[in-house]
């Protein structure tokens, strides 16, 4: 069981990526996935979530316009498109999985603080230069 992130990079302000998270040895048909990322001297931030039917997501309040979750169950992967980036944004990415119903609409609770994530990958980084 694992999941990989992957699209990280060195990027201009104002420039954007795209970052993916691939799972293998499981189906994220029936999970909910998370992206979360980890400044240098900063708390882990929870930074957007899509339910396993990918009718619900949760943005924070710091990438909202900006940035946009998706799925594509047949490729067993979850994508982070990051757009109009910032200095600020310059973190390592994580993706995570918990476990909810097949086709839930609904996000799990506290997801932001890593709660019901049973699986983690290894991070991307992403650098965002001024």
């Amino acid at each position: 069981v694992q999941l990989q992130a992957s699209g990280g990079g060195l990027v201009q302000a104002g420039g954007s990526l795209r970052l993916s998270c691939a799972a293998s040895g499981f189906t994220l048909d029936y999970y909910a996935i998370g992206w979360f990322r980890q400044a240098p001297g900063k708390e882990r931030e929870g930074v957007s979530c899509i339910s396993s039917s990918g009718g619900s997501t949760h943005y924070a309040d710091s990438v909202k316009g900006r940035f946009t979750i998706s799925r594509d169950d047949a490729k067993n992967t979850v994508y982070l498109q990051m757009n109009s980036l910032k200095p600020e944004d310059t973190a390592v990415y994580y993706c995570a999985a918990g476990p909810t119903a097949y086709g839930s609409y609904y996000l799990i609770p506290a997801w932001e603080m890593g709660y019901g994530m049973d699986y983690w990958g290894k991070g991307t980084l992403v650098t965002v230069s001024s």
